[in-house]
């Protein structure tokens, strides 16, 4: 073997080893960015994302969005992007957001999924949303209430910043409403604050697994006063290439108006989201929030909120004693009555806000309070309602990561789309661009200055000519860090249904270290 020869592999094998993290660990790269030294950046060559059934309804339409940004440096050659159906295990049915809980919401013993048995799920092993060039969105509708969790892998030059968006409008029954989900990467580790086991709540967590191996999964629930005592086993099996929904309250004889449901992997790794369905108040999807932090933002409360729930876990040994802020338009200030939350280690803390925004689009933001000792890491999700009375409706909006690079999302319609930017320190400034319409048109693109401390919510540009749904990509370019999200309103019989994606980093590019030996200098032998 020649030295190139050597040279090449040691290169390739470094390349693959973080590649290859990234893209089966759907982790951040700040670990790989502070452990490396003089990295180069490169592009993702395989991404992984994990949709959740839409709905069981029978009035329910969901649209589905999936798009990868065109990028420089991203392997112009070969490549695929496309979802099949994920299978379903459960020998009954379930009723997640559909017509008002007729059905007692188990599935499978105890209302827990697994077993060995696995039955395909409607459609067939037939690909949906197949990319044909990046920088287009395709799109497709499925009206059917048999629309099954998808299972998607994109590589080569689909991979970097591939995501796909996921839609549902339930026009009638207790979930009514419109759910709007970001398709996830699977993982091993989630923290979901803000789910439910009140009896005027049924929130199902979905469970998917995208590999060829089962996956043994533990749910853990937290309430006001620490953990909620388990009923039955905590433990799920969700069998390979399939999704398994799991109705919380069957996990716990005790009732939680807010409580917040830990999700990890003992073996394998999955997608965990928590479809939330009010019987007044409408229905949503509640995402993960970022990984625990000692500063937190969340980013995107509509200016016309009536009201405002604010869920916070402290998951470590130490309490946490946070300052809250209100990032308006102009400024940032403090909450009438709420300036500052202490959240005992264990317990789940939960305060209402009311209609906190006043009229003006706003973010909340979370940091430490101060004193001695170091700051204790939180998680946190914000519950957003809009409408009174009958008219209610409902989203939620999970503490966020902030966007290193780019961060995209799929589904933007030529009304009720807002997007909004927060800067918690330093001034930033952002480029954001619409691609074309998944039915032809020019992408255009703006450039902003999001001022420290303040919210910027403002409409998104729209592709030249656009025709049909379109994506929005929100490119950092200077300045300190910047959370954003995306709201989808969509207004219905008097009901202002609506919805928010929070838009954290895509990790389209992952740090590849240069090599630590030169390989050149090995001997031929």
């Amino acid at each position: 073997m020649n030295r190139s020869t050597l040279s090449l592999i040691g290169a390739a094998t470094a390349l693959a080893a973080v590649t290859g993290v990234a893209a089966l660990t759907g982790g951040s790269s700040d670990d790989a960015d502070a452990s490396v030294k003089a990295a180069t950046r490169l592009p993702v060559q395989r991404s992984t994302l994990l949709c959740p059934t839409p709905s069981s309804s029978d009035v329910s339409d969901t649209t589905y969005t999936a798009y990868t940004p065109k990028r420089e440096g991203a392997d112009a050659k070969d490549g695929a992007a496309e979802l099949l159906p994920a299978q379903n295990p459960a020998d009954d049915t379930t009723d997640p957001g559909g017509d008002g809980g007729k059905d007692d919401g188990k599935n499978g013993k105890d209302g827990k999924g697994g077993g060995k048995g696995g039955q395909a799920a409607p459609g067939g092993d037939k690909p949906v949303l197949p990319l044909k060039e990046p920088g287009k969105p395709v799109t497709t509708e499925e009206s059917s209430a048999g629309a099954p969790a998808l299972i998607g892998t994109a590589d080569g030059r689909f991979a970097p910043g591939w995501t796909v968006q996921q839609t549902t409008t339930i026009d009638a029954g207790s979930g009514r409403g419109l759910l709007g989900t970001a398709c996830t990467a699977p993982d091993t580790d989630f923290w979901l604050p803000g789910v439910s086991t009140d009896r005027n709540r049924q929130d199902f967590v979905h469970l998917t697994n995208p590999d060829d191996a089962a996956a043994e999964v533990d749910l853990k629930l937290y309430g006001p006063s620490g953990r909620l005592k388990p009923s039955t086993d905590e433990a799920i099996t969700v069998p390979p290439r399939s999704t398994v929904p799991v109705l919380l309250s069957t996990l716990t004889d005790q009732r939680a108006a807010s409580a917040s449901l830990h999700v990890t992997a003992r073996t394998g790794r999955i997608g965990a989201a928590v479809q939330a369905v009010d019987q007044k108040a409408g229905s949503d999807w509640l995402p993960a929030s970022a990984v625990p932090s000692t500063s937190v933002a969340i980013p995107g409360i509509p200016k016309d909120a009536t009201s405002a729930r604010l869920i916070v876990f402290a998951p470590g040994s130490d309490d946490a004693d946070l300052k809250v802020r209100l990032a308006g338009p102009n400024n940032a200030i403090t909450p009438a009555g709420h300036e500052s939350l202490h959240v005992k280690s264990g317990m789940t803390t939960a305060i209402d806000l009311g209609d906190v925004t006043k009229g003006e689009p706003g973010s909340l933001l979370l940091t430490p309070e101060g004193g001695e000792g170091p700051a204790t890491p939180v998680v946190a999700a914000l519950q957003v309602t809009r409408g009174k009375g009958s008219d209610q409706e409902t989203a939620y909006i999970p503490a966020t990561a902030a966007i290193e690079r780019s961060a995209t999302a799929a589904d933007n319609r030529t009304k009720g789309s807002t997007l909004s930017l927060v800067a918690p320190r330093a001034s930033a400034k952002v480029r954001i661009t619409a691609s074309a319409g998944a039915g032809g048109g020019s992408p255009v693109s703006k450039t902003y200055e999001v001022k420290g401390g303040t919210t910027k919510a403002l409409e998104p540009p729209r592709p030249a000519s656009g025709k049909g749904p379109y994506a929005v990509t929100v490119e950092r370019l200077s300045g300190g860090p910047v959370h954003a999200s995306r709201m989808l309103a969509l207004s219905q019989d008097g009901v202002p249904m609506f919805t928010i994606q929070s838009l954290p980093d895509d990790r389209g590019t992952v740090a590849v270290p240069e090599a630590g030996q030169d390989l050149s200098l090995l001997n031929d032998d």
